[in-house]
């Protein structure tokens, strides 16, 4: 059975990026028609020193967009943004970044490649069956993967920027993709020699003073006026990403510096505030991981009877597994575990789940009758833990091409995965796996907000924005922002990093925050950005 594709809704993005700028226009046709003038007041720096602004943190920080991090996403990065106002209005001086060689994305080492390209969007063919819901039935639409497999001429993006010849420093960007909380401490986290066995960052490299210093150590060297600190995410994010299954775990709240999240991120703070006498600064908190795109996009009933790789085998995946094992559940007290396949509505996929009460025992003995012991033990193991997914559990991004893959190491026909064979756990994020991540970022952002107020530092609360985007959208420069994948227009195509749009949006709530803390008047005087004028997404030819 062909995978599925990555993005599942993608195809509406095609209008909606021809309409954007005819609709802004209008509505700017209205607003001029019908609104007074406004009288903005002039602009004031209040106690603000920008003079020398260094910004800290992970890939939000870097401007890391379309799984990448590539020169014009660097150059539309938040810091860059903020760099770019400070400098026109108040006392901002230059703003150096370790930028990429090229709008390709990835990264070789001594020539060989380590890391992907960015992705780019593609439609190659999309479904006219208006009456099906399903928006891809023959399994060709929209990717974003870097190249069509479909398309002999399509040339997949190849990445030119070696880490072995760096770009000369110092910068004012350290935003080092893939950093957690611990490892703005970590002597050696930009030694080349660590890229390989992975105990440094290769993206640290880059930009790293000398192979043994610390990112923190480089911020306080150049002695900031003004940082801004976002660093946290990686600490839950990749727990999420994983769906929980532990390979990356939350770093703890308890713990001393460089392990745990509390004393390593007073320890950052600290060591900044008691190196740079009177520095000013903006801290970020942690935004909720599972609202964005990448645990949204793909539903959890993605079976659709309208797919013709699915519709043909409902009959006989329902007579050989769904019903016999529905009989199982139902016999044991659990009737809605797993039910018949739908031939006219959207159904469930199947899912492997750790609290679930094991029944492989009951499975195997209610089957031997019928399979032999053999094929009945197999069957036990195989959905001993399994269920239906539920509107509760997230699916990951990537689950979109794994489901209807093949497990190598199961038996035909109990071997496409989410289909007749449960998906496992890192594709899926179950419910309690999700309080897991909230639990941990409600702790996390208490310890920021505590330090932002004993420092005097502003707060950008990144939590409330994400939520709001998520929820209702957010309206500004004549646009409305939600974190739908491809038409919402602030996530990039990686469904967890915003593009160049998102990161302007993030630019001015920062200068929102900062006025508030500092006196000064971005937003009153009407110095905020137009987020209509960054992109949503880039070409493939932009090189």
């Amino acid at each position: 059975m062909k995978t599925f594709k990555y993005i599942l809704l993608s195809f509406l993005a095609i209008g909606f990026m021809a309409c954007e700028n005819e609709t802004l226009d209008d509505l700017r046709d209205i607003r001029g028609n019908n609104e007074e003038p406004v009288v903005l007041d002039p602009f004031t720096a209040g106690s603000l020193d920008v003079s020398n602004y260094v910004s800290i943190g992970n890939s939000l920080t870097a401007g890391f967009s379309d799984n990448a991090l590539y020169r014009v996403s660097q150059e539309n990065s938040t810091p860059a943004i903020l760099a770019q106002q400070f400098a026109t209005l108040a006392n901002g001086g230059s703003f150096s970044q370790p930028l990429m060689d090229d709008n390709i994305g990835g990264l070789l080492f001594g020539g060989t490649q380590i890391l992907p390209p960015r992705f780019y969007f593609y439609a190659d063919q999309v479904s006219d069956e208006e009456s099906c819901p399903y928006p891809d039935p023959d399994n060709s639409g929209p990717s974003v993967l870097g190249v069509n497999p479909e398309d002999p001429s399509s040339t997949p993006l190849v990445p030119t920027t070696d880490i072995v010849s760096n770009p000369t420093g110092p910068f004012n960007n350290l935003g080092v993709p893939g950093a957690k909380s611990f490892h703005l401490l970590a002597p050696g986290y930009g030694d080349p020699a660590g890229v390989i066995p992975q105990t440094a960052n290769p993206y640290f490299v880059r930009m790293a003073s000398s192979p043994g210093t610390t990112v923190l150590a480089d911020a306080v060297a150049q002695q900031p006026s003004f940082i801004s600190l976002w660093i946290g995410n990686n600490d839950v994010l990749g727990y999420a990403l994983s769906g929980g299954d532990g390979t990356d775990p939350i770093t703890p709240l308890a713990g001393a510096p460089g392990v745990g999240f509390e004393a390593t991120y007073q320890a950052i703070v600290g060591t900044i505030v008691g190196n740079v006498p009177g520095v000013q600064g903006i801290l970020a908190n942690i935004p909720n991981v599972t609202a964005i795109p990448h645990f949204t996009a793909v539903p959890f009933n993605a079976l659709d009877p309208c797919n013709p790789q699915i519709a043909p085998q409902i009959p006989v995946l329902n007579a050989q597994l769904y019903e016999p094992l529905d009989n199982v559940f139902t016999a044991f007290g659990e009737p809605d575990r797993i039910n018949p396949l739908s031939s006219t509505e959207a159904n469930p996929v199947l899912i492997n789940d750790e609290d679930a009460t094991d029944r492989t025992a009951e499975i195997t003995a209610a089957l031997t009758p019928v399979l032999g012991p053999e094929t009945a033990a197999a069957f036990g193991a195989i959905f001993g833990k399994a269920r239906q997914a539920t509107n509760s559990d997230l699916l990951v991004l990537t689950a979109s091409s794994a489901i209807g893959s093949t497990v190598a190491t199961a038996p035909p026909p109990v071997n496409v995965r989410g289909i007749s064979f449960p998906l496992e756990d890192n594709w899926v994020l179950l419910p309690s796996e999700q309080m897991e991540i909230e639990d941990a970022i409600t702790g996390f952002n208490t310890v920021i907000e505590t330090v932002a107020s004993a420092n005097g530092f502003a707060l950008l609360d990144a939590n409330a924005l994400l939520d709001q985007l998520a929820l209702i959208g957010i309206q500004t420069s004549g646009l409305v922002l939600t974190s739908d994948l491809v038409t919402g227009g602030a996530f990039s195509l990686d469904g967890v990093h915003p593009n160049s749009r998102g990161y302007a949006l993030i630019a001015n709530e920062m200068l929102k925050a900062i006025d508030l803390a500092y006196g000064s008047n971005f937003e009153a005087s009407g110095n905020l950005v137009d987020v209509s004028t960054y992109n949503t997404n880039y070409s493939p030819f932009l090189q």
